[in-house]
């Protein structure tokens, strides 16, 4: 049974352009082994709301994707572990 999620990862706005694009891509394709992806929306860099990791700004990145409920306890393990991203979240959808 696959499940409709979505999720925001905020990248270290301190990478060059080559690295960010190899941040989501590596992302998408880790999501795509487990499911499917719906969408990417990739927001750009905003100004967080209060600094993390002396960070001020941050690359915001949506993806909407359905997956087996098992694979996300394995995903923010990943979100973890990755050092570009400073901040996650995924939520489930109705």
């Amino acid at each position: 049974m696959q499940n409709n999620y979505e999720t925001i990862i905020i990248i270290n706005s301190n990478l060059d352009e080559t690295a960010t694009k190899a941040t989501v891509d590596k992302i998408t394709t880790l999501i795509s082994e487990h499911g499917s992806v719906t969408s990417v929306e990739e927001w750009g860099k905003k100004k967080l709301a209060y600094p993390i990791s002396k960070q001020s700004e941050g690359y915001y990145v949506l993806i909407n994707f359905s997956s087996n409920p098992d694979f996300i306890d394995e995903l923010e393990r990943i979100y973890n572990i990755t050092d570009e991203i400073i901040k996650h979240i995924v939520i489930k959808k109705d």
